[in-house]
């Protein structure tokens, strides 16, 4: 058993994302309503997750736009509140992401009790936010530093906004990220809610069938049983929202849709 079926408790899980709206400091944070207006959105997202039956939820910066490389104390704080706030409503494994920061993203997580981190945690890419060079050496290392081992590492290799420096194919930087340890290894389309290629999700999963891939952008209901034919799990946030647009609240249809799908596929691909 792979450590993300021990964690989720499913063979191939579904993960979807709890959007933040824009937090202190950052240009699009409502000053207005502040924290509380963050908190009561994520708390009816999370609520409407949970009864449709996901199997994980992850806490996300996703309206911090334009995005950082390195957040300030100030994201951290914000977002450890408003998990810590919502941790006792919580009833399935969560984990963070704060965008792109592989380091605050661990510490939000060992200071809420958050499972796994996603993040660039591998190779360097050029991107519309400048150079990502993620150092998972230093990465690890932090994560050991802090008592956070349990925190399983999600690398997207095939991060949204960039393209790799170089002639490494996925499957080479599938390898890489393997062998260095990572978790689990993500796949993405070009930016949020946009579709990966299966090409890439066939040739990770080929590239390190002993580790688990899964689907990060782009997933909707009618797609999820071809997506599990090959991906070890998928994270998922932009096709459940309200119209399928990433800054609009879950829509509980397009939950319980989608989840339907999840199961059906399972059970497909389920051994007699």
């Amino acid at each position: 058993m792979s450590s993300l079926e021990a964690l989720f408790g499913s063979p191939k899980p579904v993960i979807a994302m709890l959007h933040l709206g824009a937090l202190p400091g950052r240009p699009k944070h409502d000053r207005a309503t502040g924290l509380v207006a963050i908190v009561d959105s994520v708390r009816r997202d999370l609520g409407i997750l949970q009864d449709a039956g996901v199997d994980g939820v992850m806490f996300c910066n996703e309206a911090d736009l334009p995005y950082q490389l390195q957040v300030g104390p100030e994201i951290t704080a914000a977002m450890s509140s408003v998990v810590g706030q919502l941790r006792p409503e919580i009833s399935i494994p969560f984990g963070v992401n704060l965008l792109w920061d592989p380091i605050a993203s661990l510490a939000v997580a060992r200071a809420t009790g958050a499972r796994f981190v996603r993040e660039v945690m591998t190779g360097v890419y050029e991107s519309d936010l400048g150079m990502i060079e993620p150092r998972i050496g230093e990465i690890a290392g932090y994560r050991s530093a802090i008592g956070a081992e349990d925190v399983l590492l999600f690398d997207n290799i095939q991060p949204e906004f960039a393209s790799a420096v170089g002639n490494r194919t996925v499957a080479d930087r599938a390898r890489g990220a393997a062998f260095m340890g990572v978790d689990a290894i993500l796949i993405s389309g070009p930016a949020a809610g946009m579709p990966f290629e299966m090409i890439d999700l066939r040739a990770a999963k080929e590239a390190v069938p002993e580790t688990p891939v899964l689907a990060n952008t782009g997933v909707r209901a009618e797609q999820i049983s071809e997506i599990f034919r090959v991906a070890d799990g998928a994270i998922v946030g932009t096709s459940l929202k309200v119209n399928g647009v990433t800054w609009n609240p879950v829509d509980p249809e397009r939950a319980r849709r989608l989840m339907e799908a999840a199961r059906q596929a399972r059970s497909n691909l389920a051994p007699a």
